[in-house]
């Protein structure tokens, strides 16, 4: 196996409202107590999703070939089924960087706060991958099921909670990415057009490799873990020990390796990426192996659920309680 770990990691959160979902509170919209989400996350929905964007069919999801181009129809049918509107025009936002048509894939959900919806919440995975082994050999797609299906089926299934919930005061942005692999090229294309329009950015949570659990006692850890108060926020948010500090995080600078990097320099803004993948628990990063039958279903759907609160709390709190650290 190739040890090549610095180029991974986008990943993702949520938001809240009265409604049958998320069950609502007479404490003040100050308090940090978690919020009660009543929601449950599919375990058979995560699967189907998961092993559809992995199979075979999508021929390793390299940007700008046949194989991405099914993955984005499968990612836009799943927003048209789930009335995520597009953000531009259409869901596909044309890659300025790249010398072959490719597709970042952008949706919205408005906040439902006059004001709050001003602002946005980026959630965001890659989609693409590496594509086909050119060597000859019995198994030659690289299905990338942990690097990053796993973290594109998270961010589609909060998608569908806050859909369904209408939770979110705050508006949600919604972004699948092409060309991470290729340097980071889709969220560098983005930022520039959500710069000119003068894109009022909150936070960005970006997810990436999710798709198997860590020996430890936290869920998972954000990149940049010192930078802002993120990692303190989701933990109140949800009440548990959900992020902690992971020392391999910081030695290999993985904040600056992933889709979150791009909004950063951008924006200067809290944009972290949230991942459990560990460097001890995952032997098939940019390997054929790294397809959906090794991938952990029951810990992405309780990783999903766990962050409602959290990713809720972050799109209804009425001021930006998530902040860069001096």
């Amino acid at each position: 196996m190739k040890k090549r770990y610095f180029l991974l990691l986008p990943f993702v959160f949520l938001a809240c409202k009265s409604n049958p979902s998320v069950a609502t509170t007479t404490t003040p919209a100050t308090d940090s107590k978690p919020i009660e989400v009543t929601y449950k996350v599919k375990e058979s929905e995560v699967s189907d999703f998961l092993k559809k964007l992995s199979s075979d069919e999508m021929e390793g999801r390299e940007t700008g070939t046949k194989g991405i181009e099914k993955a984005a129809v499968f990612l836009e049918d799943f927003f048209k089924q789930n009335k995520v509107k597009p953000y531009f025009v259409s869901y596909r936002d044309t890659l300025t960087n790249f010398k072959t048509p490719a597709y970042n894939i952008v949706g919205v959900i408005e906040g439902t706060d006059p004001v709050l919806k001003k602002e946005f919440v980026v959630l965001s995975a890659h989609y693409d991958h590496i594509g086909l082994e050119k060597k000859q050999q019995p198994d030659v797609v690289f299905n990338g099921a942990n690097d990053d299906a796993s973290g594109v089926t998270a961010v589609a299934e909060l998608a569908k909670y806050f859909s369904e919930t209408k939770s979110n005061k705050r508006s949600i942005l919604f972004v699948f990415f092409a060309g991470e692999e290729k340097g980071l090229l889709g969220s560098k294309s983005l930022v520039q057009k959500l710069k000119k329009q003068n894109f009022n950015l909150y936070t960005q949570l970006n997810i990436e490799m999710i798709g198997v659990p860590m020996k430890r006692d936290y869920l998972a850890y954000v990149t940049g873990f010192d930078k802002s108060n993120m990692a303190q926020k989701i933990n109140e948010y949800t009440g548990k020990k959900t992020i902690g500090f992971l020392p391999k995080e910081a030695e290999y600078r993985l904040f600056y390796r992933s889709d979150n990097f791009s909004f950063y320099e951008a924006f200067k803004k809290p944009c972290q990426s949230i991942s459990t993948f560990d460097f001890e628990n995952f032997d098939f990063y940019h390997h054929v192996s790294d397809e959906f039958k090794v991938m952990d279903i029951p810990h992405m759907t309780s990783f999903i659920q766990e962050f409602l609160p959290a990713v809720t709390k972050i799109t209804i709190t009425p001021t930006e309680e998530i902040t860069m650290n001096n």
